[in-house]
């Protein structure tokens, strides 16, 4: 019997800088979480002080079977002031990727995860005039310094979580609750995007580039004009307009997709989003756990032609049995997908440790590794790493072990 996954697939986890690395000082999310007028329940400080860590967590990885892994460099660290780059922050990041590459691990390079530099974000982040040309100038200047040791390049992590987040909700910075701006903030996001894959095919053009979008499966959350005509809408702009967007000359190299659940839109709730229906397991963020939907969501991107990664996959659970299910279930999905034709190359899990998880603090555990922060900050592998060690190993799901 074949496997389910080729000899090639590549398997790993994703984390980002500021959720693992700490004291990211000079960021818009540092002053967010600190503000006690946020969302933000508490600061991320040391974060798992993985700045420092670096290498053990790499070999860790390596040790439990990964063949890639996705990580962020800080873009408020490497540009602190407007043009000023800090040739110790490049070196840091060449010794990271260094010692990603010296353990066999693919890299998955995100050149934006979220945190924006203090002074852009004073200056307007992604509503300001210059906010394309600004981004594309760091890409341009991190592809130029590190190029070489960066395979695959993310320019944007979830645009959509970004515009959605910051300028509708207002749970993450810059805190804003406006309709009109989140759109605009989103379309910024995608020709941002596509500027910086121009950026990094002229300075490293030896780099994949690709995009990663968050595709939570939409529902309506009522069988009626309004909530259907609403979920049209948020289709559009949650979905489609970032599939759709990625036309053109050149819309990069391949695709991440990130799903984490099914999701619920109702136009009669002040957050646009209505709680799972009865009968739907939920996580520690409140969301419905629907492997399905990583088949459906992926069948989706595959319009867009583009080779496609699972770049972000994962269950909040202080019960590690259930997020052993979790996997299983999602792989499950995956395989299928492939099985029906989609050109899926890799699986990476969300996340590689239990970490801060911006506006929620500490509380989500996302990680097939925990920290214990009464122990300084000691690694500990959960059950699920290994039974994904187990999955990575011979590119088969435990159904087709036993079958």
């Amino acid at each position: 019997m074949g496997a389910d996954f080729p000899a090639d697939f590549l398997w790993g986890t994703a984390t980002s800088a500021h959720q693992v690395e700490g004291g990211n000082v000079n960021s818009d999310w540092w002053d967010f979480e600190h503000d006690p007028r946020t969302a933000a329940r508490e600061p991320s400080a040391d974060a798992i002080d993985h700045y420092h860590r670096y290498a053990d967590d790499f070999a860790l990885l390596a040790s439990l079977g990964h063949n890639a892994h996705r990580l962020s460099v800080e873009w408020a660290r490497i540009e602190p002031a407007p043009g000023e780059f800090s040739r110790a922050a490049v070196g840091h990041y060449r010794r990271v990727l260094t010692a990603l590459a010296g353990t066999g691990m693919t890299a998955f390079v995100t050149l934006h995860h979220f945190t924006l530099p203090r002074w852009f974000a004073a200056a307007g982040g992604w509503l300001a005039p210059q906010a394309v040309e600004v981004f594309a100038r760091y890409c341009r200047y991190v592809a130029c310094e590190l190029g070489d040791l960066m395979p695959y390049v993310c320019t944007i992590n979830e645009p959509q979580m970004v515009a959605l987040h910051g300028y509708l909700e207002g749970y993450h910075p810059p805190g804003i609750t406006n309709p009109t701006l989140w759109k605009r903030a989103g379309r910024t996001l995608l020709a941002a995007h596509h500027s910086a894959v121009h950026a990094v095919r002229e300075a490293a053009p030896q780099s994949r580039v690709g995009l990663a979008v968050n595709l939570p499966l939409l529902a309506p959350i009522r069988d009626d004009d309004a909530s259907h005509a609403f979920h049209r809408l948020m289709q559009h702009e949650i979905v489609d307009l970032y599939l759709d967007g990625l036309t053109g000359p050149d819309p990069g190299d391949w695709l991440g997709v990130q799903y984490y659940r099914k999701q619920w839109v109702d136009p009669a709730s002040p957050t646009f989003f209505a709680d799972p229906p009865d009968g739907f397991t939920r996580t520690q963020m409140g969301w419905a756990t629907y492997p399905d939907g990583l088949r459906q969501m992926l069948h989706h991107a595959a319009r867009t032609g583009l080779p496609l990664y699972v770049t972000e996959n994962g269950i909040a659970t202080e019960d590690d049995t259930e997020r052993v299910d979790y996997l299983h279930s999602h792989l499950a999905a995956l395989a299928q997908a492939r099985a029906e034709g989609v050109d899926v190359r890799g699986y990476l899990h969300w996340s590689a440790f239990d970490n801060f998880e911006w506006s929620e603090g500490y509380r989500p555990k996302f990680g097939l590794v925990a920290v214990d922060h009464a122990n300084d900050l000691a690694r500990v592998p959960k059950p699920s790493a290994h039974a994904f060690a187990r999955i990575a190993a011979i590119g088969r799901l435990p159904a087709r072990i036993h079958g």
